[in-house]
């Protein structure tokens, strides 16, 4: 059962929802700022002016990483502190803090591995039409070259984007997310192609600076199956792959996108305004990719919808991921099953529908890198006699690493586990009513740390290359 000395074990987070600190030091304002302020948005109003305060508390946080033996750590830069007005003026106390930060990973052996983009954009930017402007992709590009110039000496893993989907999708057709647009699936098929071009310029970029070491992307990775195996239900199947999991891999991966979904698109008028010249530069740059990162929480099981029904309304207990809306198109619907395992905000539990997801990944792009760059558990730990005895994220994590270790028998090529999260942390929507960390943090009692029970049970996983995973 042993993982290969290789193989990463981490735990990852993100800028927004641990640093706070949301105007210190000179950083700009993000999207997220203002959006969070905004009246019903979010859980009790929850925001991430101060999160866990990881800004002035990551030396205490990476000390506890350390001593958990985690072997890397998977975080955000804040784009707003490097460039506080997302382009123009640099602010060198965002850099330093970087810097400390990556430093201060590498002191313990830590291997820092960095996202560039994971949702928080400078404010000014998000004024000016965010990524439906392109002039946004011309700011990341800067803003990613910098970022490779200042730490690429010691960072030698990057991920451009994290989750292009939930940012487009929430953003411009559930509106749960900035900008807060509903229903706009021009909008939102433009935003996932301008996030794919930005993704490969920058990618480009990089391998012009001849730093040696890893770029790629990570996507959600939630794959799709029918309810059952009905010619209806199949092609349902087969349908949302093609718009939930080809539209989003192909560009990358294969350099263009899925014929099947741009010929609806251009029937519908809903394609991106491309250009020959962009199409042909996310070609360029498709064999450049070192690896693809996955987020797998859950799998989708689908059912064509026969007649016409009413979308959810957009509510925040509706944009949680849970099952139950038809797709923007009204093709198929998503379908909480009696016979499946469910977390407590109704997401499915299955460890087997990863392993049939990798050999999926395998079959369609052969053997492309991967890194697991995002699989955990949200849940209310309960605390018993002042112990976090998060059990059920145990045996969540459990279950999943021995289907990595499964697919990775079986030839899909795997070479690190990130669980989410590190450290409690600040839910985009949910405020702190869920917590995904080994390490609890106690709002009552200012922000103090404590090693949960899952915290002593990774580290002996680690220690142990998982020898002793319960399968």
């Amino acid at each position: 059962m042993k993982f290969e000395n290789d193989f990463l074990f981490g735990a990852a987070s993100a800028s927004y929802q641990v640093e706070g600190a949301w105007d210190q030091d000179g950083k700009g304002p993000t999207n997220w700022d203002e959006f969070t302020k905004i009246p019903g948005k979010t859980f009790e109003g929850t925001n991430g002016d101060i999160a866990v305060d990881h800004y002035n508390r990551y030396k205490e946080d990476v000390r506890l990483m350390a001593e958990m033996g985690l072997e890397s750590y998977r975080f955000s830069i804040s784009w707003a502190r490097i460039f506080p007005n997302g382009t123009g003026e640099v602010n060198q106390k965002g850099i330093d803090f970087y810097n400390n930060l990556i430093d201060e990973c590498l002191k313990y052996g830590i291997v820092p591995f960095v996202t560039l983009y994971h949702w928080d954009l400078p404010l000014s930017l998000e004024k000016k039409g965010a990524w439906l402007n392109k002039d946004t992709v011309d700011a990341y590009v800067d803003y990613a070259v910098l970022c490779f110039k200042e730490f690429g000496d010691r960072v030698k893993n990057f991920i451009t984007f994290n989750e292009t989907v939930v940012f487009a999708a929430l953003g411009y057709l559930a509106g749960a997310h900035p900008p807060g647009i509903e229903n706009d699936a021009k909008k939102y098929f433009q935003v996932t192609h301008n996030v794919f071009y930005a993704h490969a310029r920058a990618l480009i970029e990089y391998k012009k600076l001849n730093q040696y070491g890893e770029i790629g992307l990570s996507h959600v990775f939630s794959p799709a199956f029918g309810i059952d195996d009905s010619e209806a239900n199949t092609f349902a199947a087969m349908h949302a792959n093609q718009y939930q999991f080809h539209w989003f891999f192909d560009p990358i991966l294969r350099g263009h996108y899925p014929e099947y979904v741009v010929k609806q698109l251009e029937e519908k008028g809903l394609a991106p305004d491309w250009t020959t010249e962009e199409l042909a530069l996310i070609e360029q740059a498709a064999p450049l990719n070192d690896f693809m990162g996955l987020n797998y929480y859950q799998p989708q099981r689908v059912e064509k919808i026969e007649e016409a029904v009413e979308k959810r309304e957009n509510t925040l207990e509706n944009s949680t991921g849970a099952p139950g809306n038809p797709s923007f198109d009204n093709v198929y619907r998503t379908v909480l099953m009696e016979d499946k395992r469910y977390t407590k905000w109704n997401w499915e539990i299955s460890p087997e529908a990863f392993v049939d997801g990798l050999e999926m990944i395998k079959e369609n792009y052969g053997q492309i890198k991967l890194y697991i760059t995002e699989n955990g558990l949200g849940d209310e730990d309960p605390i018993i006699e002042g112990a976090v005895c998060d059990i059920p994220r145990i045996n969540f994590i459990n279950d999943h690493l021995v289907a990595v270790k499964e697919a990775i028998d079986r030839g899909v090529h795997i070479k690190g586990y990130y669980a989410w999260s590190a450290i409690d942390l600040l839910s985009w929507l949910n405020g702190y009513k869920k917590q995904y960390g080994f390490i609890y943090v106690d709002h009552k009692n200012g922000l103090e740390r404590k090693k949960k029970a899952s915290f002593h049970w990774f580290k002996e996983v680690i220690a142990t290359r998982g020898e002793n995973l319960d399968r």
